[in-house]
Parts: C-alpha cells; structure tokens; sequence
C-alpha cells in the first residue's frame, strides 16, 4: 500500500496499482500501476486489445480486479459498482451515450438521482443546479430538448452534465470525438480545458495521437496490456508514442504520387434514394468517379452516405436518377444486380465488416472468397476446391499480415483489425477496376491503419478508381485526390485535395454554406 501523505504530496488524486484482470484464459491487464494527478488531462493510448477499456471499467465499477489495488486521493477504495464509482467522485462519458432518447435533458440529467418523493421538486431543483453548472463550464444546453433530436455533440455535452451533477471529479472520456465536427471537436476541447481550469481530472481514451499531443498533460501507453510507458506529454511526439504502442516505427504520413487521371468509370447523376420509413435519405446528388483517383465523401455518420454506398453496390434501389457503370446505366427500371456489377470490376468493403463484410461463425477462409466462390481458382466440377482455397488464403494472409496466419479459425476468433484484413485482402486482391470502401479503417490499430492505407495508394497507383467514405477527416484528407462533403443527403462541397483544410471541411460537414 502507498503512504497516502506521499500520494498527497505528488498531487495523486487517482492511483491504480498492479492491476491484474483475466478473462477465462486472456490476460487482460497485466500488473497495470498508473498515477493521474489531480487538474490534470491524462492520456491513455493504445493499440485494439492492449487493455485500456478494461482498465477504465475497472475503475468505473463495471469489472473488479482480480488483483491490485486502487486509490482515491489517497485512500484505497473497492468500487463495485458505477454508482460506487461515482460516490468516489468519479464520472464517465462513453463512446456510445447512455441517454434516454424520448425524455428531455433535463429528465437525462436527474434520472437515477431524484430527490424527495415528488418528482416535480426535482426537477425545478434540477434545472436551478443545471443552470448554474451549464454557466460555470460553457455547457450551453437547453433543459426542455428531447435528446433524441439533439445533434451529436449536444448529447455529449448532456453527458458531462449529467456527471458533474452527480459530483464527478474525475472524468473518463472514451473515444470522446469520434462522431464530432471538426468545430465540434474544438468546442469539447475548450470545455475540457474548462473542467480542468475549475480542477476537474479528465482521463481521455483516445486513438488519435494529434488529440493527445494538443489536449493531454501526461499520457500513459500501453500494449498488449501493460503499460509501456509513462511520461509528460511535453516530453514525447506522436512518432515516439505510435512506435512505443505498435512495438515498431510507424509512418504516420501518406505518401502518394501526383495522381493520372484516366478514363471516367462511374458517373452518378441526379440520384435519389428513399429509406424503408419513406424518408429521402440522399437528395439529387451527381459526381464522376476516374481511373486512377480517390474520391473521398466526408460528412458526419447519418448524413446518407451508408445509403449512398448501399445503392451504388446493388444493395438497395434506386429511386431517382441514373448510376453509369461503365458503359452500362442503371436506374429505377433497370436497377443494379449485385453479383454482375461485381463480375463486372466493382468491389466492396461495406461501412459493417461484421454484419455485411463477414460471416463469423464460418471458418477464415470461407469469409476470404464470399462473392467470389465462382471463380475458376476455387470451383470445381461440383463442390469448391478446398485446398485451393486453403492455399490461397495462406498466401493472402502472408502478404496483408493477418494475424494469425491461419484461415482454418473460424473467423471470430480474429480481432476487428485483422477481420478488417480478411474483408479488404478478398476486394481489393482482385485488383478491381472500382473499390468502393467504407470506413477502411474503423476499430484499426494504428499499425494496421498504416498498412491499409498503403494498400489503398497503391491500388491508386495502378490506375484504379477508389470511392471513400470515413468519418475520420484526417483519412479523408490524406488519402483523396477530390473530396466531396455530404450534409443532410446532399453534396454540399466539392474541393480538390490541395485547397481542402479542416475548418472548411468541418464547417461544411455542420451544414455552413
């Protein structure tokens, strides 16, 4: 145990000491000991699997340790619960919000903390503390919305709220900005910084190395569940901390040629698409698509660029307008067969690996040739050639270093990133003449992330078209030649590469004109 006059004197406000986890036969927190000083911004970085949720469950109350010990200003405290963890004036805001959509902020920020018997007292006691906090960190939210019409970084903003309610001291943000506007992103900063201003701790759970070297005081990594490393942020770079979370030097730029633009192979023009509630989810929009460029479609999540994708590979109809393939076009008569458009050089890697890219419950090998079990290399007279596949898969594996090298495992048993592989290895192989890919990179570790993107420029080099979809603006940017920007189902920017920067972007992704 430590001596809590020294936890004090170091301005420790949050101690985790050789926290050990398993679960069954995975070692999920190794001997993990971390220090977070108080009015701090702490950064917790690490590869998928290397330990940090599980860690930060741990002291949020969701798992007990299976060894270790946890201190809180000091003092060594057992959390067995979120409710306990919040008693010890901890917080936490999660990736996908804990809101209950029909009710107000308001009802959101008192629900599980009502006082007295009559809910109305609550509420106007509530609204009187809403006020005040919302005043003393620029958390401007209006009691009476209903959550589920606010915009995104609306609700993120009624989680805060409903923490410091509670009386949290210590926030823990899990990948806080990933559905975020640019300028929304800058204002969860400025309130972030406002906490720590009025002595909050923030500990943040993020993936980005640009948010941590702008945001953080300190910042911990770790891999493969330990920690590597701990160190003031001042004291580091994103180099240095993408090698120590990889475990080898990462290049974190893109480096491509000027592009050569070649034939037009996708023509869209005028297309609308209506969703199953009747609701017209992509509104005349109207782009080209050229060998050897990528186009990236940048927007926030919801903006129609999942129906956009769907369409486009015969997934769903066309309403209105007209898709140009080739030499053939497709309309609300003549609609796109997703087995011929295929044959015919268009590949895709759906925005959901796991519901549309993968069958998990089949072996690794199987998910490696669905849509392509036809060809001549897998089909024998009657029944597929297993060993050919095997071997083909094998050689696949080897060259997109999916890990384990071993197609026989069903392929669950994979992490997202190397299922991740699995999908783009089984499109992108086929060198098709257009690759339609949504979010490439979506729960990829760092190391990976620099992999595919490779794998993406290079099909671009060899005079292939390549339509992206990310969330991510950073992948946006540094991997397309032309970038087109989609609010509320339409295409309200178009921009070359070389003319585009974040604060454009964003402000187009928010709907600016």
């Amino acid at each position: 145990m430590i001596n809590p006059a020294t936890a004090n004197s170091k301005n420790i406000i949050l101690e985790l000491k050789n926290i050990d986890k398993w679960f069954g036969h995975v070692h999920a927190n190794q001997d993990v000991s971390i220090q977070i000083e108080n009015s701090t911004i702490h950064g917790i970085i690490g590869e998928n699997g290397a330990g940090k949720s599980t860690l930060m469950s741990i002291v949020y109350g969701y798992y007990q340790a299976d060894k270790g010990s946890i201190f809180v200003n000091g003092k060594e405290v057992f959390i067995s619960s979120p409710v306990q963890a919040l008693n010890y004036g901890i917080g936490m805001v999660h990736q996908h919000f804990k809101l209950v959509e029909p009710f107000t902020v308001l009802e959101n920020i008192i629900l599980g903390a009502e006082t007295g018997t009559i809910l109305e007292n609550s509420l106007q006691s509530a609204r009187k503390e809403l006020k005040r906090l919302e005043d003393d960190y620029s958390l401007n939210v209006n009691p009476d919305s209903v959550v589920g019409e606010l915009p995104v970084g609306i609700r993120q903003r009624v989680e805060i709220l409903k923490a410091l309610y509670r009386g949290a001291n210590i926030f823990i943000l899990d990948e806080p900005t990933g559905v975020l506007t640019p300028q929304e992103v800058d204002h969860l900063f400025k309130i972030l910084k406002s906490l720590k201003k009025q002595g909050k701790t923030i500990i943040l759970i993020t993936h980005k190395l640009r948010e941590i070297m702008d945001l953080t005081d300190n910042v911990t990594v770790m891999r493969q569940g330990r920690v590597i490393n701990n160190k003031p942020t001042k004291k580091t770079n994103k180099e240095e901390l993408a090698e120590l979370m990889v475990g080898r030097s990462v290049l974190l730029s893109v480096n491509k040629k000027d592009k050569k633009i070649g034939r037009k192979i996708l023509s869209v023009n005028n297309l609308s698409i209506i969703d199953e509630k009747n609701i017209e989810k992509v509104k005349n929009i109207s782009f080209d698509i050229h060998e050897g460029e990528i186009i990236g479609i940048a927007g926030v999540a919801g903006n129609g660029q999942t129906e956009l994708l769907e369409t486009l590979t015969g997934i769903r109809r066309i309403n209105d307008g007209t898709i140009k393939f080739h030499n053939k076009t497709f309309d609300n008569s003549n609609p796109i067969n997703a087995k011929e458009i295929r044959k015919n050089g268009l590949a895709h890697v759906p925005e959901d690996r796991q519901r549309m890219g993968l069958v998990t419950s089949f072996s690794a090998n199987e998910s490696g040739i669905l849509g392509y079990q036809d060809l001549n290399i897998y089909k024998g007279k009657i029944f597929l050639k297993k060993y050919a596949i095997l071997k083909d898969m094998y050689d696949k594996f080897k060259r997109f270093d999916v890990r384990p090298a071993n197609p026989i495992l069903k392929t669950s048993s994979f992490s997202g990133g190397n299922q991740q592989k699995i999908v783009l290895v089984r499109e992108m192989d086929q060198e098709p003449e257009l690759l339609i890919v949504g979010q490439p990179t979506r729960g990829v570790d760092i190391g990976a992330i620099e992999f595919i993107h490779k794998q993406l420029i290079e099909l671009r080099n060899k005079g292939k078209a390549i339509l992206l979809v990310s969330v991510e603006l950073d992948e946006v940017l540094s991997l397309s030649d032309k970038i087109l920007v989609m609010f509320d189902g339409k295409i309200v920017g178009k921009i070359n590469q070389k003319d585009a920067d974040e604060k454009t972007l964003g402000l187009l992704m928010a709907g600016a004109k």
